[in-house]
């Protein structure tokens, strides 16, 4: 009976979350977060963090600072020299953020998984056939970083960033009720797609996926000088040709959002990686199968 009751709890729970995050007017208030986010008031700015501390599970022990000046900084705050450990093995891809494993395996032709039932193509994601191909039967992860976590994100092995594409679209929100309900959601989402190669063997692609949500369409790249969201006008394909080394910072959300990084044939996921797992930034995430090594 209490198993049932808490089911039924958990489900009406769940329905709200939905309700309230998605039928809204998504990007209205999404330019509303922002704007309310750059407020530079010390006591909006106390009184918003206090509240995000106890409902959102921030977390601000790894942080350079505890004090900002706008509730924006906060969302990008930068971490303590040495709080993430970076996995220097030659053959592992690192994570490249903090965050909740939501999905991840091997693709089934250019299909991922994006939820029990629902599936989405690289194709729609990327927006790009030929792309698309180039990573058929490779593997995936779906990261999502929760809004109290850090929320930048790193190169995942030393590569080369070639292009950014940027796709316009949605900000429905990415947390496991919208996920399980909305269709090819990341598909639906602002988003940008990052082409990497990787600096040892520069035929071989890797793509990082990061995706907006609602309250979360501001994307900034260290390689792109403008920032990248709803009202970005610049052109959708920008091209890089940026080295970096691995765990060297790529670029943040303004708020926390999904990163999705995805792998050709002949790399596999790295043991202990799992839908629901735990990850921190630096930890390993996949390996290179031609190294033949342990995970």
């Amino acid at each position: 009976m209490k198993q049932s009751l808490h089911r039924h709890t958990s489900t009406l729970l769940e329905e709200l979350n939905f309700l309230l995050t998605n039928r809204i007017p998504r990007v209205g208030a999404t330019r509303l977060l922002g704007w309310f986010s750059q407020v530079r008031n010390p006591w909006v700015v106390r009184a918003s963090i206090a509240l995000w501390r106890r409902l959102g599970g921030l977390d601000l022990s790894d942080a350079i600072s505890r004090e900002f000046p706008s509730l924006h900084a906060c969302f990008t705050r930068e971490l303590l020299p040495g709080s993430r450990v970076i996995d220097t093995a030659a053959e592992v891809l690192v994570s490249p953020c903090d965050g909740y494993v939501m999905a991840c395996g091997t693709l089934a032709g250019i299909e991922a998984v994006q939820a029990k039932g629902l599936r989405y193509t690289l194709e729609q994601l990327l927006g790009s056939a030929s792309l698309a191909e180039r990573m058929r039967d490779g593997v995936y992860t779906t990261i999502r970083l929760s809004s109290g976590m850090y929320h930048r994100f790193h190169a995942p092995t030393d590569a080369t960033l070639l292009k950014v594409t940027h796709i316009s679209g949605d900000t429905w929100n990415v947390n496991p009720p919208a996920v399980r309900r909305v269709p090819s959601l990341y598909c639906r989402n602002e988003r940008a797609v990052l082409e990497l190669t990787l600096a040892d063997h520069g035929d071989t692609p890797l793509l990082l996926v990061p995706v907006a949500a609602v309250g979360v369409a501001g994307l900034r790249l260290n390689a792109v000088p403008d920032r990248l969201g709803l009202t970005y006008r610049g052109p959708n394909e920008i091209p890089c040709s940026t080295n970096y080394r691995k765990g060297e910072e790529l670029g943040w959300f303004e708020q926390g959002s999904t990163v999705i990084v995805i792998a050709p044939p002949g790399v596999r996921l790295a043991g202990g990686i799992a839908t629901g797992a735990r990850l921190r930034m630096g930890e390993r995430l996949l390996v290179r199968q031609r190294e033949r090594q342990d995970s």
